[in-house]
């Protein structure tokens, strides 16, 4: 399973439950390619230094820890464990949904930037359909485990067929007054 593990790879919800709070950030980003066994130690730290400078961080973070960090540079942080073995297959799961509006942002455009740079595939697991929207070119939407609805993003928005798809969307607040009084 390893080398298949290698071109999977996933970003949580909660960085600090998926960051080793006793290893540095130097360590957490040079565990991929030790676990996968690429590189020399200095090939390794060079690798290490470009992963964070990748994901928008400051070379000094390798020697600080995880707890030294605000909630999206800890997500910065996973993303960048995430892409270290070059994996073609990215799994976000709610991988935003615990970071503030502003930094969601951030996230999700560096997200954005990394599939195009690295030809990622990228599966985005969210509540947040606003979110889903902003960034997926497909979307299947679930109840109860099950597919219930899937196509591109402006069919699923633009004309749902599924009666809990169209609930989902109901849902979505609209924040500007001159498009709540045309909500269906």
């Amino acid at each position: 399973m390893r080398p298949l593990r290698k071109q999977m790879q996933i970003v949580f919800q909660d960085p600090m439950e998926s960051l080793n709070p006793r290893h540095t950030v130097g360590m957490i980003l040079e565990e991929p390619f030790v676990i996968h066994k690429l590189g020399s130690p200095a090939e390794r730290q060079k690798w290490v230094k470009e992963l964070l400078e990748k994901v928008g961080l400051p070379e000094d973070a390798i020697d600080r820890y995880p707890h030294e960090f605000s909630g999206g540079q800890r997500q910065r942080i996973g993303i960048a464990r995430a892409i270290a073995v070059k994996p073609k297959l990215l799994i976000c799961d709610e991988s935003v949904s615990a970071l503030d509006v502003s930094v969601q942002a951030q996230i999700l455009n560096l997200l954005l930037d990394l599939q195009r740079e690295l030809n990622l595939a990228i599966i985005f697991i969210s509540h947040d359909l606003s979110v889903v929207r902003h960034v997926s070119d497909n979307v299947a939407v679930m109840k109860a485990g099950r597919v219930v609805e899937y196509g591109s993003s402006d069919e699923v928005y633009h004309t749902p067929k599924h009666d809990y798809t169209k609930t989902l969307l109901s849902a979505i607040p609209i924040t500007h007054p001159k498009y709540r009084k045309s909500r269906r």
